[in-house]
């Protein structure tokens, strides 16, 4: 009974052990995984939007693009929209376009999210998790700009306020 106690927790704190080295080998490595490095090109994708309607990155080439990862739940993604559309409806027509990229939510939740904010630009949703590995999405939000060549110019993560988001469309702006 004793050897099979001892076998126990031999075999308990080696599981443990194991957990905390990869915690510590992740933690520590976490920072060598790359994200999309500006002046690459930016990783194509297909997404359907709220209205069916597909949006292939490589289509928007010849214009900038104000590319978004957000949730709904996040508030600071919540707070810089107005700012977004805003600047998007003053720059849509000078070629900066943007593309909300929806972290896996519902259709429903990210409808009434853009309905009670009354959003103007496309809204996609990355149901599989393809375009927020692919862009190596962790905090929301994350923006890249990207420009009328598809290379990636700026890469930011958190809120932004108006005037960045008025300086980056200007900075991607054909």
């Amino acid at each position: 009974m004793k050897k099979r106690r001892l076998l126990m927790r031999t075999l308990i704190l080696l599981v443990l052990g194991a957990a905390v080295v990869y915690t510590l080998y992740a933690n520590l490595t976490k920072d060598d995984i790359q994200k999309v490095a500006v002046g690459e090109e930016a990783p194509d994708f297909v997404l359907v939007d709220m209205d069916g309607k597909k949006h292939q990155l490589s289509d928007y080439k010849g214009q900038g693009v104000f590319l978004n990862f957000w949730g709904t739940w996040c508030k600071p993604c919540e707070r810089e929209f107005p700012y977004i559309n805003n600047q998007y409806n003053h720059y849509k027509e000078q070629g900066v376009q943007v593309l909300a990229v929806n972290i896996s939510e519902s259709d429903l939740a990210v409808n009434q999210f853009a309905d009670r904010h009354k959003l103007d630009f496309p809204i996609v949703i990355d149901k599989d998790g393809q375009v927020q590995t692919a862009y190596n999405i962790g905090t929301l939000p994350a923006t890249f700009l990207i420009d009328k060549n598809g290379k990636v110019v700026k890469y930011h993560t958190g809120q932004l306020l108006e005037s960045t988001v008025r300086e980056y469309m200007e900075k991607i702006k054909p």
